[in-house]
């Protein structure tokens, strides 16, 4: 065989190698786009008894507010513990002040969120709840959201992620818009379509209830970046795939500047991190056992953050077409490619039409390719330094 011909090979398995992250991500979203009314009924699940835990490192800021409004939906069955982790400041203090259980945690080696929640659920074994909710210490919860996903755990007997979104800081800029809809489109657009498909549901953070006799068995100490998309995959390979609650909604905040862009790559470090190891992990456990909740979810994190996507789709076209003009390389993998692209556009636009209009205006969408090259160095870092351990945020400043 020679060089033409391998090298032939190779842009043709290139291409259906980008057919697969593209062709579901537009299933996703076209799911999405034609999603109806969800028809929610949990009339006749009783309220569990629940323990919502509150991770929270340095969040004196936002923690009062936070807790009134999630107050206002714990019933006196229910318990709220934050778990002041490592902090200096006054989140402990402002905690208590609001009449919830405050835990505190200092360690200064196993440090993160995962460790946090394992100290709490520790503590609480001994009186434990039905349901476990797990919110973060910046986030704000909406309307019915802890009946719903507390209800909805009871009644599935398997994980629940509510809708997880961030607002946007005050003067937004054109970056921020972007990085707000293309969270969306991995938080909302993608997770509503897989649940209308009947497929599984990442976890994503905030907003998760799980029966606790499911959480209870499983160690959430660590530090990875991913721990959220990890526990997914475990508990997905142990019977029990988490479900998205449609009628649950929790916003978080969207950082600035510099803790923005470490926040960006911790998400999308982790994210490559799993594709590596999980996917291959998935995929052998679809093989071995015929799981096809495995191998829905493998596909599922084969698809990388959205900007990546779309900028090796760009480079790949580029390569491909130039191969065909001046190589002499067949045009197949030119089709293959330009398939795949044509799968990824149309499912942007279908996320943008229902679900972006309000976070990117359509003269803004010009803009995405300067948005993706500037997440070029990310990229890069992953090959040199990955960030797969805690790092400082910009609430590890010290407090004046």
């Amino acid at each position: 065989m020679n060089l033409l011909n391998i090298a032939n090979v190779i842009l043709v398995v290139v291409g259906i190698t980008l057919i697969v992250p593209c062709s579901i991500f537009f299933i996703e979203c076209l799911a999405a786009f034609t999603a109806g009314k969800s028809n929610l009924n949990l009339e006749d699940v009783a309220r569990p008894k629940t323990t919502v835990l509150i991770p929270a490192h340095n969040e004196a800021e936002q923690i009062v507010e936070v807790l009134e409004i999630l107050q206002q939906q714990i019933t006196e069955q229910d318990r709220v513990i934050v778990i002041a982790d490592n902090c200096h400041d006054k989140t402990a203090e402002l905690a208590r002040g609001t009449g919830v259980t405050v835990f505190e945690r200092e360690n200064k080696s196993d440090r993160g969120k995962g460790y946090a929640l394992d100290y709490a659920m520790e503590r609480i074994k001994d009186n434990p709840p039905e349901v476990l909710v797990i919110l973060d210490g910046d986030c704000i919860i909406a309307p019915n959201t802890i009946k719903n996903i507390t209800c909805k755990a009871i009644a599935t007997g398997r994980p629940v992620q509510s809708t997880y979104l961030m607002e946007q800081p005050e003067n937004t800029s054109l970056k921020d818009n972007i990085s707000t809809f293309s969270l969306k489109v991995k938080n909302l657009v993608r997770l509503l379509g897989l649940n209308r498909l009947g497929w599984h549901c990442l976890l994503t953070g905030s907003g998760m209830a799980f029966p606790w006799p499911l959480i209870s068995s499983i160690s959430l100490a660590g530090s990875k970046t991913t721990d959220d998309m990890q526990l997914t995959v475990d508990l997905a390979l142990a019977g029990s795939t988490p479900v998205f609650c449609e009628n649950a909604l929790v916003m978080g905040r969207l950082m600035k500047d510099e803790a923005a862009t470490s926040q960006r790559s911790r998400w999308e470090h982790g994210h490559l991190e799993m594709i590596l190891v999980e996917v291959p992990r998935l995929l052998k456990a679809f093989v071995k056992t015929g799981n096809f909740a495995a191998l829905g979810l493998a596909l599922d994190i084969f698809i990388p953050p959205l900007s990546l996507l779309v900028m090796a789709w760009m480079g790949t076209a580029m390569l491909t077409w130039l191969a065909v003009i001046f190589g002499g390389i067949s045009l197949l993998p030119a089709i293959l490619v330009s398939i795949a692209g044509a799968f990824l556009i149309a499912g942007v636009l279908l996320a943008w039409v229902r679900f972006g209009r309000s976070d990117l205006p359509l003269k803004n969408l010009i803009a995405i390719p300067f948005y993706i090259l500037s997440k070029i160095p990310i990229y890069l870092k992953f090959l040199v330094k990955p960030q797969s351990r805690w790092l400082k945020t910009e609430r590890d400043l010290p407090e004046n």
